[in-house]
């Protein structure tokens, strides 16, 4: 899994859970997403993920 590193967003991306708001299927590596992707909640850009643990 992967969080988004904005401060007050901490959003989480899970590759078994995917995207719905981005059209990114269950299943989607994050690696896998494409590079204009971004968080849905605030915006960010993939750059602005760290990984952890999950």
């Amino acid at each position: 899994m992967w969080q988004c590193q904005r401060s007050n967003c901490g959003y989480i991306y899970d590759p078994k859970k995917g995207d719905r708001k981005g059209k990114i299927p269950p299943g989607t590596r994050f690696e896998d997403l494409p590079d204009d992707w971004k968080c849905p909640l605030c915006g960010a850009g993939k750059q602005m993920f760290k990984e952890i643990a999950g």
